[in-house]
């Protein structure tokens, strides 16, 4: 009989966003993820538990993916509820994804009272960004952590995760020791691609914050 891995600490977290950004490639691509996914049915949901080793112990997101339900005119209210943590994704190729991050933050805000969110600007391996780095300031305004990432490249995969757990462990030292295990299957960014993506980062964070009430 196989024992049930041991966590020092679980979590649940919803991750959100339009479909068609990546959240459910985001998270298969680690591979406990992939394979010990259940499914909630009462919500339309896949679990899929990621598991972090940190040098606070082993940390287990059960990450709560929409399998497809935003397509229906949003989520219901049990997806939320004693949601820990979250992240918004959109797709940096797609204006109208980022468009509608304040929507889904509202939904998330409205449910659950003042969890850690991450923003993550996903499939930043494609050419043909649309979102640039100088127009995606809503993070500023809410007190957010913002990532560029690419689920096809495994790039910043582990950052909103780390990011997640130092605000929940309340824990500003926190670091894995160990690489999660990752699918190996990836697209190849270039070196040009990731000095661009390192100034694009240094961007967004240096931006000035807008006013709060503007959406």
């Amino acid at each position: 009989m196989q024992q049930a891995p041991h966590y020092d600490a679980m979590f649940k977290l919803i991750l959100v966003g339009d479909g068609g950004t990546g959240k459910t490639t985001f998270v298969k691509r680690h591979m406990t993820g992939e394979f010990e996914k259940r499914y909630v049915a009462t919500v339309g949901v896949e679990v899929h538990p990621l598991t972090f080793h940190t040098n606070c112990g082993t940390i287990c997101f059960n990450c709560w993916d929409t399998a497809g339900q935003e397509k229906f005119g949003g989520l219901r209210d049990g997806y939320y509820i004693e949601g820990q943590c979250a992240i918004i994704m959109f797709d940096v190729t797609s204006r109208n994804t980022y468009k509608n991050v304040p929507n889904w933050y509202r939904d998330i805000t409205r449910v659950c009272d003042k969890i850690p969110i991450v923003l993550v600007g996903n499939k930043v391996d494609c050419a043909d960004r649309q979102v640039k780095a100088k127009m995606i300031n809503f993070h500023h305004k809410k007190g957010l952590q913002y990532y560029d990432v690419s689920a096809k490249s495994n790039y910043n995969f582990e950052k909103p995760f780390v990011w997640l757990a130092k605000s929940l462990a309340r824990s500003p030292d926190l670091q894995l020791v160990e690489a999660p295990v990752l699918d190996a299957n990836v697209v190849q960014l270039t070196a040009e691609q990731q000095n661009r993506l390192m100034q694009d980062q240094q961007e967004i964070e240096n931006a000035a914050p807008l006013p709060a009430d503007d959406d």
